[in-house]
C-alpha cells in the first residue's frame, strides 16, 4: 500500500482545512518546498499536492508552487485541485507530475475524462469528493444527487482505473476515516482505490490496507503529529 503525504496551497501557502471550509483554513509556517523535503527526508517516496484555489477557480493558480515540489523532492507527485482542460493536464505532465486528478470535470463532462484517460494512459486519475456518499464539485461547495459509489463503478466500466476518495465530512478532523466506504469501493473490481480523509492512526492505516486499500493519503494527522510519517511507511509495507 501506498501513503501520500499532502501538501494542501492556499495562497501560495501549506494549508489544512476543516471538512473542506475554505474559511477555516489551517495554515503552517513550512513552505510548500520544505513540506516537500521533510517527507522526502521521512522516506517518503509519493505525495498528493492539491491546489485549493485552483479547485475553486478552475484555473491553476498555484501551478508554480506544485512544480517546485516536483522538482525539489524527486518523487511520484500527483496533482489535484482545478484541472479543467488537456492544456493543464499536459503541463503538470510536462513539469514532471506522476500523474494528474480530474475532479469537478469528471462530472460535469464525463467524455473528457474518458479520452484523457486512454490518451494519458496511466497518468489520469479521478478524485471523487462526497458529502454523505453524495459527490461533490467546485472545490466542495456545489454538492450533486450523484451517488458516489455508483460513480465510481460508472468510471471503472468506462476504464478508469485510478480513484482518489475523499469523505468531506472527515477531511481535516482527525475523526478517521469511514471504513464503510472504503469496504464497499475496493469490491469494485478492477478499481485502485485511494482513501482520503481523516486519517488519524496508525492503526486505521492498518485497517485500510487489511480491506484493501491500494493508497492513504494523510495530511493534517501528519502536521499535527498524530501519525508518524516513518511509522505509517513502515506499516504499509508490512
Amino acid at each position: 500500500m501506498i501513503i501520500y503525504p499532502a501538501i494542501d496551497i492556499l495562497g501560495g501557502k501549506v494549508v489544512r482545512l476543516l471538512k473542506g471550509d475554505y474559511g477555516k483554513a489551517e495554515n503552517y509556517s513550512l513552505t510548500c518546498v520544505e513540506a516537500a523535503l521533510n517527507f522526502k527526508a521521512q522516506g517518503a517516496s509519493h505525495i498528493h499536492a492539491v491546489d485549493l484555489d485552483g479547485a475553486k477557480s478552475g484555473t491553476a493558480c498555484n501551478a508554480d508552487k506544485i512544480a517546485d515540489v516536483i522538482s525539489a523532492s524527486g518523487a511520484f507527485v500527483e496533482v489535484g485541485g482545478g484541472i479543467r482542460s488537456e492544456e493543464q493536464i499536459i503541463s503538470y505532465l510536462n513539469s514532471g507530475a506522476g500523474r494528474v486528478i480530474l475532479g469537478t470535470v469528471a462530472v460535469r463532462d464525463f467524455g473528457f475524462v474518458m479520452k484523457t484517460a486512454e490518451k494519458y494512459a496511466g497518468k489520469i486519475a479521478v478524485g471523487v469528493d462526497a458529502l454523505n456518499e453524495k459527490i461533490a464539485v467546485s472545490g466542495w461547495r456545489e454538492v450533486t444527487d450523484i451517488n458516489s459509489v455508483d460513480f465510481c463503478k460508472k468510471l471503472r466500466d468506462a476504464g478508469i482505473k485510478d480513484v482518489i476518495y475523499t469523505d468531506i465530512s472527515r477531511d481535516g478532523t482527525l475523526l478517521g476515516t469511514d471504513l464503510k466506504v472504503y469496504e464497499k469501493l475496493v469490491k469494485i473490481e478492477g478499481l485502485n482505490v485511494t482513501a482520503s480523509g481523516g486519517a488519524a492512526s496508525l492503526s486505521e492505516i492498518k485497517l485500510l490496507k487489511e480491506i484493501g486499500v491500494d493508497a492513504v493519503i494523510i495530511g493534517k494527522a501528519l502536521y499535527e503529529g498524530a501519525i508518524n510519517l516513518r511509522d505509517a511507511l513502515r506499516a504499509a509495507e508490512e
